[in-house]
């Protein structure tokens, strides 16, 4: 069953993965709400990237469990999926094709009625700003260009959910700033879980943070209350570290 306002969008309980008798994350729990922006930070090797992929079901837990809009991910990823957009860190798209062409294959994909095809991909063709290289080959743009249009087809079936690692990867400044604009204004009514480097994007974008070390989650709280002791973000990052 979906999730219904104000109840949780993404979930995990309990959520743990191990390769032998490596822990790669243990025993994370948490829960995010239609309409927040949460900010998952923690040093590489974390288990930042383990955590994204068991919520949108890349790969199956060892325990606990995963929800999308109230879907368990192991079990029932094909309805989950329909409400998630993910964009992994330099995720892939195909060289040979053009924006446009891109687009059109994952309306079909997704399953967009003819109808609405044309109106979602001039959508996030505006949103975007992929007006000047729509046919153009995606091999041949920047990687700023190339971050956009993975950006596009994550939003082009409206999900309520979208989960991003490091959105802004490659982006020159004013592209950072449409991005974070973008992402302040689909934070209003979507669920979005943003793993980012870049500190000053968890103020401009976030209210929450989720900070993971050594495959733990050792904090979970606003961004205020993170805050209220004066101390810079970056000084936070370092204490909530193992390896300072």
């Amino acid at each position: 069953m979906s999730s219904e306002n104000g109840s949780a969008m993404i979930e995990a309980t309990g959520l743990s993965k191990y390769y032998g008798n490596f822990a790669a994350i243990r025993e994370i729990s948490f829960k995010i709400p239609r309409g927040e922006v949460a900010a998952f930070l923690g040093p590489n090797g974390a288990g930042k990237s383990t955590t994204m992929k068991l919520l949108t079901g890349y790969l199956a837990p060892s325990a606990g469990t995963a929800k999308i809009a109230g879907h368990n991910m192991a079990d029932d990823r094909l309805a989950g999926s329909r409400q998630l957009g993910y964009l992994p860190e330099n995720g892939p798209l195909y060289p040979d094709m053009t924006p446009l062409g891109l687009l059109r294959f994952f309306a079909d994909a997704r399953g967009l009625k003819k109808s609405h095809k044309k109106e979602r991909i001039n959508a996030v063709i505006d949103l975007c700003a992929l007006g000047s290289v729509l046919h153009k080959p995606i091999g041949k743009l920047s990687r700023g260009y190339r971050q956009r249009v993975g950006m596009a087809q994550v939003l082009l079936h409206e999900p309520d959910v979208l989960i991003l690692d490091e959105p802004t990867a490659g982006l020159d400044p004013n592209q950072i700033h449409e991005v974070r604009e973008t992402i302040r204004k689909l934070g209003q009514n979507k669920t979005i879980l943003l793993s980012t480097h870049i500190l000053q994007e968890v103020e401009a974008m976030a209210s929450r943070v989720l900070f993971i070390d050594e495959g733990r989650l050792v904090y979970d709280g606003s961004i205020k209350d993170m805050l209220k002791d004066g101390k810079p973000l970056d000084v936070h990052f370092r204490q909530l570290s193992s390896k300072k």
